[in-house]
């Protein structure tokens, strides 16, 4: 332990932090300047297995929600608040599988799976920038649902256009703030010695135990940051949607029924996303591989289920896809849907 504690305490040079001990600057020791990815299986035999499996799942995330993007944006009876939340719903999820699944896929193809200390970091403020920004965005279409069942007189006031961008504004402001502080923990941190970490991405908590020093106070910083969020958010979608349901309540049967069939598709996403988010950080003593397999839940099955979710229990959204199928998919029309898609990514 005194060696391994001489050894980390050497005499480099982090920008933005203060200098070590005169009495540790004896050792001449280099920072790290890139971790190995210990990915989710070491087996080899596993490996394309595991690359053709994410590889359809990740194209399957991609069709899915471009495909919803498509619809709503191309149909003038989804032009309303609740499809425009939607439809920002699935670029979001789009951009949690996208942060760390093509890297994940390529380093099924080598052995030895390694990143950059900066894409590290890059890696840290996208997950936490697309995951904050969801969560608010899940509250926001809590509220929209709100609106909708106990204020219908006034929804359309309500949730008028400027609303609707300034929600979605807000929810990413929120994730800038959120990923903003929590780097602000990791950024500063000395790496010395440990580079391994035991997951597929850049995973925060794990990344900040590789530091060479004690970081206790850290992680607990980390812990509450993303747990205050979390917890803060989930309990406002609790809320919102028990006010619904107990609303509803005193009205019709049918009305009821019609609501409950909107909040279930809702809530189904809600607790999809939230139940692994909620145990990574709130419980943090949690073993390494549920914490794997929770992230990997969250960042590929979360994003492809939204899109099965929301299709299948909306008439609407299959009525709009079954009429966008008849306009497009005909012969010499192929190349139209194309068009669009490609415009919609630059825009």
């Amino acid at each position: 332990l005194n060696s391994l504690t001489h050894l980390c305490f050497s005499p480099i040079q982090v920008t933005g932090t203060k200098s070590l001990p005169k009495s540790m600057n004896e050792t001449n020791y280099s920072r790290v300047t890139e971790f190995v990815l210990l990915g989710l299986s070491s087996s080899r035999e596993l490996q394309p297995f595991l690359f053709l499996i994410f590889s359809l799942l990740y194209l399957a995330i991609l069709l899915g929600n471009f495909l919803i993007i498509l619809t709503v944006t191309s149909d003038s009876r989804l032009h309303t608040p609740m499809y425009f939340l939607l439809a920002n719903l699935s670029f979001i999820d789009v951009c949690v599988a996208s942060f760390a699944t093509p890297k994940m896929i390529a380093d099924f193809l080598v052995e030895r799976k390694t990143i950059s200390f900066d894409a590290c970091l890059a890696q840290i403020f996208f997950v936490h920038l697309f995951t904050g920004s969801e969560m608010v965005l899940l509250v926001s279409m809590a509220y929209d649902r709100y609106a909708a069942i106990c204020k219908p007189l006034r929804y359309m006031t309500i949730m008028s256009r400027r609303v609707c961008v300034a929600l979605v504004l807000i929810s990413w402001f929120v994730g800038f703030i959120h990923t903003t502080s929590q780097l602000a923990f990791t950024v500063n941190l000395p790496f010395c010695g440990p580079n391994k970490v035991d997951s597929f991405f850049c995973d925060l908590p794990l990344v900040t135990k590789l530091a060479c020093i004690d970081t206790y106070v850290v992680s607990l910083l980390i812990v509450a940051d993303s747990g205050f969020l979390s917890l803060s958010s989930f309990l406002l979608l609790v809320v919102s949607y028990t006010v619904i349901l107990v609303t509803v309540r005193t009205r019709s049967s049918a009305s009821m029924a019609k609501a409950r069939s909107t909040l279930t598709a809702h809530i189904t996403v809600v607790t999809l996303f939230f139940g692994p988010c909620i145990f990574i950080y709130v419980w943090p003593f949690s073993s390494y591989s549920v914490d794997k397999v929770l992230a990997v839940f969250y960042t590929i099955f979360t994003p492809i289920l939204n899109p099965v979710i929301y299709t299948l229990r909306n008439k609407e959204v299959k009525a709009a896809m079954s009429k966008l199928k008849s306009r497009y998919m005909k012969a010499g029309q192929v190349s139209v849907v194309i068009r669009n898609v490609l415009f919609l990514e630059r825009k």
